[in-house]
């Protein structure tokens, strides 16, 4: 209810930039053809009835109690809906980035979305779970996308073990705890240029991350911020003015 009272839409929304991300993007209703893909990607997940045994390397699950889990059960509950994937492939539609890195592959549903919107972009993600990272690659083939690297590693040693490159996108969807959170976007700084754009997946998700998020926005090194209460945008444009902003999408 807090969040509903605060937000604005478009029409609230006085930055050229912000304006235009939320127009051309956010609430862009043009019925794409890769939306087809997208949703057929989404139903063979969840007529997968095979078993597989998961470990959480994160805060867990709140749903699951168990390691052994139905493939159709996890893309219930985890992951991108079907909505969700339509969104983050607009926005690899609209930023166009040619360097992407996600934490937290889960079932791959949302670098599948984001590969469509950007098939010229070079996208590494990062899963912990060795089954489930089977899982997606095996997806990843079946519908033929060739430009995703995906990589079965904790996210600190990957994060260790990066050199020199820029990433333009980066979308933390991974362990939801406060210290690893505010960990990774550090570690991670290093990586990132004025235009990189940094993605939360489920800021309100917990107190925790909630904290996380709070903390986030008002780093020195951030700009502007995008509170659209299930993610949260953080960007680093010097030259825009610092603002915050609540957007119900």
């Amino acid at each position: 209810m807090k969040f509903r009272m605060q937000s604005v839409n478009a029409h609230g929304l006085h930055s050229p930039f912000m304006y235009r991300l939320a127009t051309e993007c956010f609430y862009d209703k043009t019925k794409f053809s890769e939306y087809k893909l997208l949703k057929n990607y989404y139903k063979q997940l969840a007529q997968d009835q095979r078993q597989i045994r998961v470990n959480d390397l994160g805060a867990g699950s709140k749903i699951f109690h168990s390691e052994n889990r139905k493939i159709a059960d996890i893309s219930k509950v985890s992951g991108s809906s079907l909505k969700e994937m339509k969104f983050l492939f607009r926005l690899s539609r609209y930023f166009q980035p040619k360097s992407v890195l996600e934490l937290g592959t889960s079932l791959g549903k949302s670098a599948f979305s984001l590969a469509l919107g950007n098939p010229n972009a070079s996208i590494i993600t990062v899963e912990g779970s060795k089954s489930v990272c089977n899982i997606a690659k095996e997806y990843f083939e079946k519908n033929h996308i060739k430009n995703i690297e995906l990589i079965n590693a904790d996210f600190d040693d990957f994060i260790n073990g990066l050199t020199s490159r820029k990433f333009d996108f980066i979308y933390l969807d991974g362990n939801h705890r406060l210290k690893p959170t505010l960990d990774y976007f550090e570690k991670l700084l290093p990586f990132m240029h004025n235009d990189t754009v940094v993605i939360l997946d489920d800021i309100y998700w917990s107190d925790e991350m909630k904290t996380a998020w709070n903390r986030l926005k008002k780093h020195p090194q951030v700009r502007q911020s995008i509170d659209t209460f299930h993610y949260g945008f953080l960007f680093f444009r010097k030259e825009q003015y610092p603002e915050d902003f609540i957007v119900n999408l």
